[in-house]
């Protein structure tokens, strides 16, 4: 059956529309589809009847291929490579600017059908259009060397014509790698030999990229340029690394191709092999003259790049070349920095063998150390971020290499321990070697590192509580660091958070109790801000010396309050300085006013009454406690005189001490007066 075309007209469009649906709301959607289907196919056999024997338009409907004449239209074969398509778009695909294609099939006939909705829901099935391809480009890529032949001695075309992207026949024939139609094509026009097309591809490089090594002879042997290069600066022997090809490589060096010539980057051949560890490349590069010590626009050399990915063995090559082991890229990053933080083990452990300076720093003031402990295996990690059992090893093994040749005082220069940047990214197994291994766990970062922290933290011990890291934590309290080194205290984090495991592990390590926060002063602890919605918190801090008197004293007293202000204007919030701090602190009447909190009044108090002797409630305290009759009981448990059991027990608790408070049970003090002072409810009446 020979080929029929059709001309694609808006009003032969077949349309199943609101009154189809109407008439047919028994029918299926498929069989709706067919419908469509038919009608489209009557329609376009209605169109080629008139067009009768008009020329043959553009759009052409394809045909099954066992019926369809062969010399009118092929089949194109697919590029690689970023290669531009086989064939241009077709002029007019009315789905493309006015619907959403919803499939592509095939009718019994074989003819191709899409299927698609127009922006008003209305459903459309059109003829799918392709374009008819040149004979001469269809001969080359069956590879019809006599079609090519009688084409190129009588057609009328020029073979020079450019086609799409600029590639004429003899791009076309190198890029399949059809030799043959290459002689034919340049016996015709030999002064083609170098044309380039819109991206600036000669016939060689596209010969190259293809592994086509007899067209590459063919064409070197023909005068064809060994060293021009692509639109991204990129030579055919760029390529011929790229493809790991020894035998291109070597067809090109002989023909004299430049062995150092850059891309736009300045990537070079070397690097580009060294990338692949492809060994017998880089060995053909040196000895025809490639630099080993050249670097890319980033300061980056080959060597650098061995090490960056890993590859051993053209790193032993390179070494042995004489490439310099220490250079730094523009950065400041060394090959051994680079290697200890993408986690290649054998990379570092070779490049200490061959005495590689672990005391360079970066620009960043980062040393091998400091970027493995923060950095270690991130590259690798990204392999396994959808797995939980990703094994962290090489980091560990790797900071052990790296700590003896590390010097001390060079990390301490650098104002940040690898024990920060281990605690700050979890790593555990890391944190935990660098405290054996003697690590200062009190190291404080440098004033301009804490800066870049909004809180101005500075010990490792902050990074760990902040990240609620019990674990890590625990670790670094172990082995002596102070909980109260930083400007905001790690218990006010760990309070913050609600996590009562960490707060009881910094209270029994030291931590201060009665800690306030730098920047909103309060005349009562800052720690009992952060835990008034959680009473057993509140009780456990109290339990530990926490000054509850405090939280009672007022400068209003009985007097009237006046009206607290629960926000701060956008200037202040805007102003950090010292100057915007509130000068007057905030009282525990004003905080426990606050929206959030007021509800929790009356067991805030009742739990704080219970660490204090005679005490008067001011005027917005007794307030609240007459706001809920419930609280009633509570208000009179706060007049005085208490009770003469709970006097004693506040004198035996400042005799013994708030230190001692925190170890109750490891006093040389009787059973029932330690139960008693712990406020267990069975032991209140107690006969002494």
């Amino acid at each position: 059956m020979a080929a029929s075309s059709v001309t694609m007209s808006s009003s032969r469009v077949p349309t199943l529309g609101f009154e189809d649906y109407s008439l047919y709301s028994s029918l299926s959607e498929d069989e709706l589809i067919e419908m469509a289907i038919e009608r489209s196919l009557a329609e376009a056999h209605a169109a080629a009847s008139e067009a009768g024997s008009a020329k043959a338009p553009a759009l052409q409907v394809r045909q099954n291929p066992v019926h369809q004449n062969p010399s009118v239209q092929r089949t194109i074969p697919p590029r690689e490579q970023n290669v531009p398509p086989p064939a241009n778009p077709p002029s007019e695909k009315p789905y493309e600017k006015m619907g959403t294609i919803e499939a592509h099939f095939v009718t019994g006939s074989g003819r191709r059908m899409v299927r698609w909705r127009k922006h008003d829901g209305s459903l459309q099935v059109s003829p799918e259009p392709v374009e008819q391809a040149d004979p001469l480009f269809t001969a080359i890529w069956e590879g019809n060397v006599k079609m090519v032949r009688d084409l190129v001695n009588c057609s009328s075309k020029s073979i020079t014509e450019p086609y799409r992207d600029g590639w004429i026949a003899l791009h076309e024939a190198a890029y399949y790698g059809q030799e043959e139609c290459l002689r034919i094509l340049l016996r015709a026009r030999p002064e083609m030999i170098n044309t380039r097309s819109e991206k600036n591809q000669t016939p060689l490089f596209l010969a190259v990229s293809r592994n086509h090594v007899a067209c590459a002879r063919f064409l070197l042997e023909n005068g064809a340029d060994p060293d021009m290069p692509n639109s991204s600066k990129e030579t055919p022997l760029l390529k011929a690394c790229e493809r790991e090809n020894p035998e291109t490589l070597a067809l090109l060096l002989n023909h004299g191709a430049l062995v150092n010539k850059t891309c736009g980057e300045g990537w070079t051949c070397l690097h580009e092999a060294v990338c692949r560890n492809h060994v017998e490349i880089c060995e053909m590069l040196v000895k025809a003259g490639a630099k080993v010590n050249v670097s890319n626009m980033y300061g980056i050399n080959p060597l650098f790049s061995a090490a960056q990915s890993g590859q051993v063995d053209t790193l032993r090559f390179l070494i042995k070349s004489g490439a310099d082991i220490n250079s730094q890229a523009n950065d400041g990053a060394t090959a051994l920095y680079e290697a200890s933080k993408n986690g290649h083990e054998e990379i570092v452990e070779l490049l200490l063998s061959q005495n590689a300076d672990a005391n360079r720093a970066a620009k960043s003031g980062f040393m091998p150390l400091h970027i493995t402990a923060q950095r270690g295996n991130e590259g690798k990690r990204l392999l396994f971020k959808m797995t939980d059992t990703y094994d962290y090893e090489n980091s560990v093994k790797i900071v052990a290499l790296l700590i003896p040749v590390t010097s001390r005082a060079r990390v301490r220069r650098s104002g940040i321990s690898p024990l920060h940047l281990a605690a700050e990214r979890n790593k555990d197994d890391v944190l935990e070697v660098l405290i054996d291994a003697g690590y200062d766990v009190n190291a404080m970062l440098s004033p301009d590192r804490s800066k870049m922290y909004e809180d101005h933290r500075s010990t490792a011990l902050y990074f760990a509580v902040i990240n609620n890291n019990i674990e890590a934590t625990t670790m670094l309290l172990e082995a002596g660091a102070n909980p109260n080194l930083d400007t905001f205290s790690p218990l006010l984090v760990a309070l913050r958070q609600g996590c009562i495991q960490t707060v009881a592990l910094l209270v029994d390590h030291g931590a201060n109790v009665n800690a306030c926060v730098p920047t909103h002063p309060t005349s009562f602890p800052g720690t009992v801000m952060f835990c008034m919605k959680y009473l057993s918190m509140l009780k456990y801090l109290m339990d530990n010396g926490c000054d509850a008197l405090s939280c009672f004293k007022c400068n209003y007293g009985s007097n009237p309050h006046p009206p607290i202000k629960t926000t701060r204007s956008r200037r202040n919030l805007d102003d950090t300085s010292e100057e915007a701090t509130p000068k007057t602190p905030v009282q525990f009447c004003e905080m426990i006013s606050t929206d959030l909190i007021s509800r929790w009044a009356g067991p805030i108090v009742d739990v704080l009454l219970d660490y204090v002797g005679n005490v008067q409630l001011c005027a917005k305290l007794i307030e609240h406690l007459d706001s809920y009759e419930d609280w009633a009981a509570i208000k009179e448990k706060s007049v005085p005189p208490r009770p003469l059991m709970q006097l004693c027990r506040r004198r035996i608790c400042c005799l013994v001490g708030r230190k001692r408070l925190r170890r109750l049970d490891t006093l040389p003090l009787p059973g029932r007066l330690i139960k008693y002072l712990k406020y267990e409810e069975r032991y209140q009446q107690i006969d002494f």
